[in-house]
């Protein structure tokens, strides 16, 4: 499934020190998935000893932060 980068995560992701490598391990293994708003979901996962949380919605065989 492709990932595409919104602005906006990119921002995050850059302010956080969190790489496309961090965000991509944990939508492949999270330690849960739960519902959020408007139909976004949110993954958790661990790297490095830090909880990190990665806001999603899937369109059509894409994953879109």
């Amino acid at each position: 499934m492709a990932i595409i980068y919104s602005d906006h995560a990119i921002k995050r992701m850059k302010q956080r020190g969190i790489t496309e490598l961090d965000v991509e391990y944990v939508l492949e293994h999270p330690i849960y998935i739960k519902k959020s708003f408007e139909g976004r979901k949110v993954a958790a996962g661990q790297i490095k000893n830090k909880l990190i949380m990665v806001a999603f919605i899937e369109i059509e065989k894409k994953i879109i932060l």
